[in-house]
């Protein structure tokens, strides 16, 4: 296999550069938070995480922060503290990472797939109002690609019907909905650190509330179901040794080491912010008279700090397949990516029972999107390189 050498988000082959949809931004005193926290007494279970958890409450302005091992297990430590079972329904968005999903099949319900917004591709409030029954039990929306899902709309919802309202926000730390960071409106949003989101620490996830009976659930499942805590044991202690196991959790902890590189990452979340929807407003300048491509509809109410950037072609206008137009692109050296198949799609939900169809605007929404190269280490140069590619295959397909 061909060896390829990463610098910045580009792979470089025999001198030709190559750009991905994602990369990860790591900078040197990131690299230096590591080391010194390697050199400290604390690997894990350390004050890293504290200062962690203290960083992230900053900047969502929420009143709890549980930091974690990953964007899954947030959404799972999610559903477990609303209490989520066997015979409870969900509605969550189909056009998602299977963990939105797979979440509450994790706690034995059901998840109910809502449709999308032709436009903006969050989940559809109109079918998520018809797909409510006497079983449903709470709502998870997913802030597709980091702009925020219509809050207040689900949030009327959630009050009329007594659900639990949890946010996905693995593509969303510093979005701002109506002036309000992602993270303190919902009754649990989840984050996600992964490598392409906008700031990383390999993996790494995190759950926020501001409800304390829900926060001390989350970090209660998070630590095995166990506890130091006077208040939540049954027994009294026998000594500053003493703990006790009262519920079953998992091991769900984020590392020292970890967490010492996402708040030197979260340190410069405004930079990162900014540079995205510089590049942004690049593409939409580029895109936006081009009937062949369709852009993604952004609402008002969100001031978004974008994950991905999606074109959708307009099949009616162009004479190629999505395949077609996203091998020519990797050809021009600007290798997209698609985000995503609905997960009941996937066959461990077909097995489960759910059919084609089911949402037929996410169905038609994943038959022609792309993500496009999109992130902070992007020079111009590299974005008006994959403006370019478009441009060329849109020119060579155009009906």
């Amino acid at each position: 296999m061909e060896k390829l050498a990463i610098n910045g988000g580009k792979a470089v082959r025999d001198g030709k550069s190559k750009l991905f949809y994602g990369h990860q931004t790591v900078e040197e005193d990131d690299i230096q938070a590591v080391v010194e926290t390697l050199k400290s007494d604390y690997l894990t279970c350390g004050p890293k995480v504290t200062e962690l958890e203290e960083k992230i409450c900053e900047i969502t302005k929420a009143k709890h922060a549980i930091a974690v091992s990953n964007g899954t297990a947030a959404l799972h430590l999610a559903c477990m503290a609303i209490g989520i079972k066997e015979g409870d329904e969900v509605i969550v968005s189909s056009i998602t990472f299977a963990a939105s999903a797979n979440c509450v099949r994790y706690c034995g319900g059901t998840p109910v797939f809502a449709d999308i917004n032709k436009d903006t591709y969050n989940i559809d409030v109109n079918d998520v109002k018809r797909k409510i029954t006497d079983k449903t039990k709470a709502i998870v929306a997913v802030d597709y690609t980091g702009q925020a899902v219509e809050l207040d709309e689900l949030r009327k919802i959630c009050n009329e019907h007594n659900l639990y309202l949890i946010e996905d926000g693995a593509h969303s730390i510093g979005t701002k909905y109506k002036g309000v960071p992602v993270g303190s409106i919902a009754d649990i949003t989840t984050f996600s650190f992964h490598p392409v989101k906008t700031v990383t620490c390999g993996e790494g996830g995190a759950c926020t509330t501001n409800s304390d009976e829900l926060a001390i659930k989350l970090r209660l499942f998070a630590t095995h179901g166990i506890t130091k805590n006077p208040s939540l044991m049954k027994h009294e202690s026998e000594g500053p040794w003493y703990y006790e196991q009262v519920d079953l959790g998992y091991n769900y902890r984020l590392t020292d080491v970890q967490c010492a590189m996402l708040i030197s990452q979260l340190n410069k979340l405004e930079r990162f912010s900014n540079r995205r929807k510089e590049i942004a407003a690049m593409y939409d300048e580029a895109f936006k008279d081009m009937p062949e491509l369709h852009i993604q509809k952004t609402i008002e109410e969100s001031d978004t700090t974008r994950h991905l950037y999606v074109l959708r072609l307009e099949p009616e206008k162009l004479s190629c397949t999505r395949r077609e137009f996203f091998d020519a692109m990797a050809a021009e050296g600007t290798t997209p990516q698609v985000h995503y198949i609905p997960v009941y799609r996937l066959p461990y939900y077909e097995q489960s029972g759910y059919k084609k169809g089911l949402c037929p605007v996410a169905e038609y929404v994943y038959e022609n999107i792309l993500s496009i190269p999109f992130y902070p280490a992007l020079t111009d140069e590299d974005v008006m390189d994959t403006i370019a590619s478009v441009k060329k295959i849109v020119e060579n397909y155009r009906k």
